[in-house]
């Protein structure tokens, strides 16, 4: 007789569409069985780990209309395909808006960026360690958050937005996507969706089981940034427990406009502390009018955290985060 191991993958049907037209299809045919397939990333980890099991992947790299960065009427277009490298390296997103090339530039590590894209990015999974185990959590179909319980590990986990879930945000470039106020293309069978990228990511509250408001059948296709943002002053930061191949701890994306030493317009997001990226609007009102100085961020910073409700192994997200806002507010 032949040992058989029973360790190995199930059988997945790979498809490689080279249109949009057949990639959409595909997509509205395979539904729920279909997994939308960038850099991988993200994908084999799950598989690696059997916790997923498609029944088909669809990759989505050989679509070329999906790729490259162009200018268009009002802004930027950038195909959600194209490698994190490729967006920190492109000269149009370095010249007009840096804060998206240092945030692509801050993932991971360089082998990452080369394969990852920046819809796998943005639409990539929580990194819970419980959920991505296998346990039987609230995200995952149980009834009970294992993060949030009094012998949890949550060092990484949210301080904002909990709602039976306390996974956060893993994305870098997602808070400078929702600070430069970027608009996702998202596409189907059935047409094109525009959505702000504030409202493109969804906490536990509104849905336990997905990040993005992105339903079966739906692709990220590209991503639009206005030139209402380009040329302003920007900051980002990324802290993690390494410089390389690491989840941010917290990060900051600003983009603050100022005229003569005054702030006229801001827009701050932090990610990392909340299962969205978080939008600091009380910030951005109390700087917006007021002259840009050292004074302002230390009067301001602790806006920032108002209404965080820490974890047993999280405090220190508080002046971490109040500290990247200061340091965004003086640039």
């Amino acid at each position: 007789m032949v040992a058989t191991s029973h360790d190995v993958m199930p059988d997945i049907e790979l498809y490689q569409p080279t249109d949009e037209a057949n990639a959409l299809e595909l997509a509205n045919t395979l539904g729920s069985d279909g997994w939308l397939l960038g850099g991988g990333q993200d994908t084999y980890g799950w598989l690696k780990d059997r916790n997923k099991s498609p029944a088909a992947m669809i990759e989505l790299t050989q679509v070329d209309a999906w790729k490259g960065v162009k200018e268009i009427a009002d802004g930027v277009e950038i195909g959600a395909v194209t490698t994190l490298t490729e967006i920190t390296n492109n000269p149009l997103i370095q010249s007009k808006f840096g804060l998206l090339a240092t945030a692509a530039g801050r993932v991971a590590s360089p082998q990452i960026r080369n394969v990852g894209t920046l819809g796998g990015n943005v639409a990539q999974d929580a990194r819970c360690w419980y959920y991505r185990r296998g346990l039987d959590c609230y995200r995952a179909g149980g009834n009970i958050c294992y993060a949030d319980s009094p012998e949890g590990l949550n060092r990484e986990h949210a301080i904002f937005g909990a709602s039976r879930c306390v996974a956060v945000s893993p994305s870098d470039t997602a808070p400078a996507l929702v600070a430069l106020d970027a608009t996702m293309v998202v596409s189907s069978t059935s047409g094109q969706r525009l959505i702000p990228a504030q409202d493109f990511f969804v906490g536990p509250a509104r849905d336990i089981v997905n990040m993005t408001v992105l339903n079966d059948g739906e692709i990220l296709t590209a991503v639009r940034l206005p030139n209402t943002w380009a040329n302003a002053e920007f900051y980002f930061e990324k802290v993690a427990d390494r410089n390389v191949w690491d989840f941010a701890l917290v990060n900051i994306a600003a983009a603050i406009k100022v005229s003569g030493g005054t702030i006229e317009d801001a827009r701050i997001v932090c990610g990392a502390v909340e299962c969205t990226p978080r939008r600091l609007d009380a910030v951005e009102n109390a700087i917006r009018g007021q002259q840009r100085s050292e004074q302002l961020a230390e009067q301001v910073a602790a806006i920032a955290t108002d209404g965080a409700r820490p974890l047993n192994y999280n405090h220190f997200k508080l002046p971490l985060m109040q500290n990247l806002v200061k340091r965004a507010i003086r640039g």
